[in-house]
């Protein structure tokens, strides 16, 4: 069923007073990078959910990202320093069972969106909960072409398909919250969504 009607944000919670940062627009929802992060009403537990989403030309500048291996650990050169690629920052993820910890990234990194961040970067978790939460493959369409993600939830268990390739495959996410809200991030720099799907399990 949908959980955007392409007409306006019922459904939605909005910031406070922030409500004109999250736009209707033709179908799409806009947001232009300000303010703070939209939320569900309803809440869900398993779930299959559908999501497209796009980058405008807006971005917050070359910045210097680093390199992340498939265990999740950051690249270092010889010197012993993080090794890095510059790229247009946009940043901006999905929040899974009103958790900001397991958020479904979108961002322009060199390892690509559908990661983890609030795992793969917490020292707490086992190497194999990290790696697993890193993406398999950079599946990312170029600045201004949609994307479409596949996020499964079942139990603490995530699977993400972006654009028909599995980034991440049934990772465990320990004390993931049973059910919750689903968020929209707000990170500083515009991006669109259409065509929010979800089926219940």
């Amino acid at each position: 069923k949908p959980i955007y009607n392409g007409l306006d944000l019922n459904g939605w919670k909005p910031p406070k007073n922030q409500e004109s940062n999250w736009a209707s627009r033709g179908g799409i929802l806009f947001h232009n990078g300000k303010g703070g992060h939209l939320w569900t009403d309803d809440s869900y537990g398993d779930f299959d959910l559908v999501v497209d989403w796009r980058w405008t030309d807006d971005h917050q500048g070359e910045m210097e990202r680093p390199i992340i291996l498939p265990d999740g650990s950051i690249a270092i050169d010889e010197d012993g320093k993080q090794r890095t690629m510059t790229v247009e920052e946009r940043d901006s993820g999905i929040f899974l069972r009103g958790n900001s910890k397991s958020q479904v990234n979108l961002w322009c990194w060199p390892i690509g969106s559908g990661e983890v961040y609030g795992y793969r970067t917490d020292g707490s978790m086992t190497p194999e909960v990290r790696a697993a939460v890193t993406p398999r493959v950079n599946a990312d369409q170029p600045v201004g072409k949609w994307n479409r993600y596949f996020i499964r939830m079942r139990g603490d268990r995530l699977t993400v398909v972006l654009n028909g390739k599995t980034v991440i495959d049934q990772a465990q996410l320990p004390g993931v919250p049973n059910a919750g809200p689903i968020g929209l991030q707000s990170h500083g720099n515009e991006v669109e969504f259409r065509n929010l799907l979800i089926r219940e399990r």
